[in-house]
């Protein structure tokens, strides 16, 4: 196994360890981008039915796990025991990584073409689907910190990201978990000279009969180095793009670095977007599902990579890679607002996948929490690729991955193709997350501090990771947070390609902190509160920066709240505009309610959710209860996630089963005419019948869940 990459690419790294179209590029040729600079420009949203006919059906029903195979593997003794035991497990889909990882000739490249096709033809014989593991931007050289290396006798000397500075982005040693003592890293531009090289291997691998292809890494890596890149392929395409020289340091009170900092989601994006049809150039029915690291918070300003901005490409979708707490301990010592944190990634990470499948990391470290952590992957509608923390080859647990997967198999319908009952919406705003208040620290969790006997805890101890000390991303992680605790089922939308079929269904949509917005932007919701919808906008400068973080002369939706910047701003206000309303509350209740769970602050963030948009199906129950309401032709399909065991400080893991009613409409004319709940708790898959009463037009179902529960209710 030597010489394979064993850990999974951690985002922990950044809680300590870092520091403060489709066509080639010839070499010295930078411009990437078409056209003038344009944030967000982005296909439109009418095409996306077209676009689904891409991603074919297995993608959307996948059950993922890690096959990978050494290099002298023989197919019969190595390859065949594998794929069979994965088959076994309830695992659909295959991924596979072996040395594409390090730096290879081109002679060492061609021979390894011939393992991929033995393994993929063996696993296709098992009726399993192969995705092959590429890294995109880092070439690993074995041994390479004193033998020869990639950046030292290759072409990284010339191709590296550079910092701001002009330092390569390059190291040696135990930086990182994945990267071996004595083995070099190196990280590469995508306007360099590699892009051509890596896009004739990408082509290479679509003549293997993959499947889908797993690009990893599209990512400014900023464990040794910040804000990369700035080597002089990234400073001519920045130029040819914005007309711009590259900023000289990290500056965001300047225009030039904010454009810098938006510029790189986009070179990013494109970079992602050239790799899948690259692949469909050779293979048209090849999918590309790139891992993704930054997810909600707020690292993906510090590495570039904004996983919203890809929604709407074709040919390829997200491996989001959701971290959990610790590397050694997984979530076994979360809080409850913690874990509000985990659900608030997830549903990012489906709904920045748009329309296609979301595949995503289901990380544990015991049985226990590996499936709570799987339970709420599934409740958001993502595929779970179930890995032990902190490694990608391994399973938490053989005997619960077999039993979860068994449950996935058997309810995927329910799972991947009911459609949402949420009409309240919470906004992601990428603009508002890079300018509004940038600062040290990431946000992904909560609670920052290390407990007692936890090792590589996600924060290393400081305190300025929490999301409780970010003042955009707090406010957005505490919408978040109400809306869970209120049993509001709710959909996120992410704001890069914004337009107004987004928001069809939406009642009300909720606007954490929204300052930073284009003009397009700020269109669409000006239309969307004309139209009939509600708007629920905080913050103390709502709609005062544009999209470049820029201070407007006057607010963008200064009709829409009904004050102007030269007005006293009040402490709340409700406008009628159109058809519509918008409310607006001053400060940021939804960071008071994320940091201290006051109930004042969520009441007055719900107060207009549940005067415009009251939930159909409701839940009575401890508040830490997940509720997700999906319809799937005349069946209710409700999915509870139970974590009322954690509290407001970390403790000792448990399951502590709950019991709770959910209550919904019985239309006139229609009955309930069946009941029954599925989970992956109990030895079976198979929905059990369960009784229920009608009083008036309500059904009601009581139920006691242990982790997860899956209820579909039939009325007809």
């Amino acid at each position: 196994m030597s010489g394979i990459r064993r850990f999974s690419r951690r985002g922990l790294l950044r809680a300590g360890l870092g520091a403060a179209g489709g066509a080639a590029l010839a070499a010295g040729v930078a411009p990437r981008f078409p056209g003038p600079f344009q944030p967000y420009a982005e296909p439109a949203w009418a095409a996306a039915a077209a676009r689904l006919e891409v991603f074919p059906e297995w993608s959307r029903y996948a059950r993922i796990a890690d096959g990978t195979f050494d290099e002298d593997a023989d197919p019969e003794l190595d390859m065949k025991p594998v794929i069979t035991a994965l088959k076994a497990q309830h695992v659909n889909v295959i991924e596979v990584d072996t040395i594409l990882s390090h730096w290879l000739t081109d002679a060492e490249f061609t021979e390894h073409l011939g393992k991929i096709k033995e393994f993929v033809g063996l696993a296709h014989a098992a009726g399993i689907r192969v995705v092959m593991y590429y890294p995109s931007l880092e070439v690993i050289s074995l041994g390479g910190e004193k033998g020869p290396s990639f950046y030292k006798d290759g072409d990284g000397k010339s191709w590296v990201q550079r910092s701001l500075d002009g330092k390569p982005n390059v190291f040696y040693g135990s930086l990182v978990v994945w990267v071996d003592p004595g083995d070099e890293s190196c990280w590469v531009s995508p306007n360099s000279p590699w892009r051509d090289f890596y896009l004739r291997r990408v082509k290479a691998l679509a003549t293997t009969g993959l499947d889908a292809l797993w690009p990893d890494v599209p990512i400014y890596f900023d464990g040794a180095l910040s804000w990369c890149d700035a080597s002089s392929w990234a400073a001519d395409a920045f130029r040819a793009d914005t007309g711009l020289a590259l900023p000289a340091a990290p500056d965001f009170t300047g225009l030039p670095f904010r454009r810098y900092v938006e510029w790189r989601h986009r070179a990013l994006n494109q970079w992602q977007i050239d790799i899948a049809a690259a692949g469909r150039s050779v293979n048209p029915d090849l999918v590309t599902f790139s891992e993704t690291v930054s997810m909600d918070y707020q690292y993906a300003t510090t590495i570039g990579l904004d996983g919203a901005y890809l929604r709407q490409a074709e040919g390829v979708s997200q491996v989001w890679e959701v971290d959990i707490l610790a590397l050694y301990d997984g979530m076994r010592h979360a809080t409850a607002t913690d874990w509000t944190c985990l659900i608030s990634m997830y549903k990012y990470a489906r709904a920045a996948s748009g329309t296609k499948p979301a595949w995503a990391f289901s990380y544990g470290w015991k049985a226990d929490d590996a499936s709570l952590v799987m339970a709420e992957l599934l409740a958001a509608g993502c595929n779970p690729y179930e890995v032990k923390s902190p490694f990608k080859d391994v399973t938490t647990d053989k005997a619960m991955r077999t039993r979860m997967y068994a449950f996935v198999a058997a309810h995927e319908k329910e799972l991947y193709d009911a459609v949402s009952e949420a009409v309240v919406g919470v906004y992601h705003s990428s603009a508002s997350r890079d300018f509004v208040s940038p600062g040290a620290g990431t946000g992904m969790f909560a609670n920052a501090e290390v407990p007692a006997g936890v090792k590589d805890w996600w924060s290393g101890g400081s305190a300025e990771e929490s999301c409780t000390r970010q003042q955009w991303l707090g406010e957005f992680r505490g919408t978040v947070k109400a809306m869970v605790y209120a049993h509001i089922p709710f959909r996120t939308v992410t704001s890069p390609g914004l337009a107004a079929a987004d928001l069809a269904g939406c009642r009300v949509l909720m606007l954490p902190d929204l300052q930073a917005v284009s003009d397009a932007e700020a269109g669409v919701l000006r239309d969307y509160v004309a139209g009939g919808g509600t708007v629920v906008i905080t913050g103390p400068a709502p709609t005062g920066l544009d999209a470049m973080g820029t201070a407007r002369g006057e607010y963008a939706l200064a009709d829409v709240l009904g004050f102007r910047k030269a007005d006293p701003l009040p402490e709340r206000k409700e406008n009628r505009f159109g058809a519509g309303t918008c409310h607006y509350l001053r400060g940021r209740p939804g960071l008071s309610y994320l940091s201290s769970t006051d109930q004042a602050s969520a009441d007055r963030l719900l107060a207009p959710v549940r005067a415009a948009a009251p939930p159909a199906v409701t839940l009575q129950g401890d508040r830490r209860i997940h509720l997700e309401v999906g319809r799937l032709g005349d069946d209710t399909v409700v999915q509870l996630v139970n974590f009322t065991h954690f509290g407001d400080a970390p403790g000792a893991f448990r399951i502590t089963p709950a019991t709770c009613t959910v209550s919904l409409p019985v239309p006139p004319g229609k009955q309930v005419l069946a009941a029954a709940v599925s989970s992956p708790d109990g030895p079976s898959p198979a929905p059990q019948p369960v009784s229920w009463r009608v009083t008036g037009s309500t059904a009601t179902v009581a139920l006691t869940v242990a982790q997860y529960s899956l209820l579909t209710v039939t009325i007809g």
